[in-house]
């Protein structure tokens, strides 16, 4: 990239004004990203959204239907459950992988032994694929535990809580927070050191104690760490497959299937344009509460 300057004077003034001028080489360095990034996402998305006003079952012969996908698709009742439980599900993870994960951090920063070593520990699930984590959390909860209760005469745990319609979605908010957290963590760990140490010596001189603190000190000034892990993390929770698919397979009957599960279910069904439908408002959904979460972080200088 090369920069010229340019004098202009008029009357009693001289203007600089200088120009960036782009090496054509960095272009060519960002065809091929451009060119995988059209074939593999935005070619495939344009085709989704034209099929979804046909008829398609994925292959064969075709005809257009209009808007009829959409409109079946908003008085569908199993399509609204998966609305509903995928928002509700990622609001309730969300904030249970916020609060504790914040809580690890305060306690990983401060002046405790073997700080280090419970940070490579905590991280760990992490790096375990999620279908794996899924799938021995389904032997815990469908093994384990209510051998543990019937060994214990606990009523309570003696039966799987992935058997519940009503409960089998706390187990899923636990297996994903489970793998959630440490991602979470880092960040607000990232966000704690960057809060000088003056700060905290100075309320010390003033006597505030170590909730005050707190309150009034370490969670203003990591706000910003706050927005991005509320935004990166309902994101990333309202596509959920992998864990529900691992514990539950959407089940007891439909009480725990997503949205993405839904559309991937449809698929193999072959309602391949009805789902298509259902993908495209969800994208539109996706858009607007993207749209929504930049109106409020704006202005913010989180890091």
């Amino acid at each position: 990239m090369t920069a010229t300057t340019t004098i202009v004077t008029g009357g009693d003034r001289t203007v600089r004004r200088s120009s960036k001028r782009v090496e054509p080489i960095y272009y060519l360095f960002l065809l091929p990203t451009l060119v995988l990034f059209t074939l593999a996402i935005t070619v495939p998305a344009v085709m989704g959204i034209f099929f979804s006003f046909t008829d398609s079952i994925g292959i064969g012969t075709w005809s257009f239907n209009g808007l009829t996908n959409y409109i079946a698709a908003f008085s569908d009742p199993a399509i609204l459950q998966s609305y509903l439980f995928t928002f509700g599900f990622s609001v309730v993870t969300v904030i249970v992988v916020n609060v504790l994960a914040f809580l690890l951090a305060v306690g990983l920063v401060s002046r405790i032994r073997f700080k280090t070593g419970l940070r490579a520990i905590f991280v760990i699930p992490m790096v375990i694929s999620g279908i794996i984590i899924a799938y021995v959390f389904n032997f815990l909860f469908s093994n384990s535990i209510p051998a543990l209760g019937t060994a214990t005469g606990i009523p309570w745990l003696s039966t799987s809580i992935l058997a519940n319609p009503d409960l089998a979605w706390v187990g899923i908010v636990i297996v994903t927070a489970w793998q959630a957290i440490p991602g979470t963590l880092l960040i607000y760990i990232a966000g704690l050191l960057s809060i000088p140490g003056d700060v905290y010596e100075a309320a010390d001189l003033d006597g505030a104690s170590k909730l005050q603190q707190l309150t009034r000190i370490t969670v203003p000034l990591v706000a910003g760490y706050f927005v991005i892990n509320i935004v990166l993390g309902f994101k990333g929770f309202l596509n959920a497959y992998d864990i529900i698919k691992g514990l539950t397979d959407g089940g007891p009957g439909t009480s725990t299937r997503s949205v993405a599960m839904t559309i991937i279910a449809g698929f193999n069904g072959g309602d391949y344009a009805y789902q298509m439908a259902n993908a495209t408002i969800f994208f539109l959904v996706a858009i607007l509460i993207s749209l929504l979460q930049l109106s409020v972080t704006r202005g913010r200088n989180a890091l």
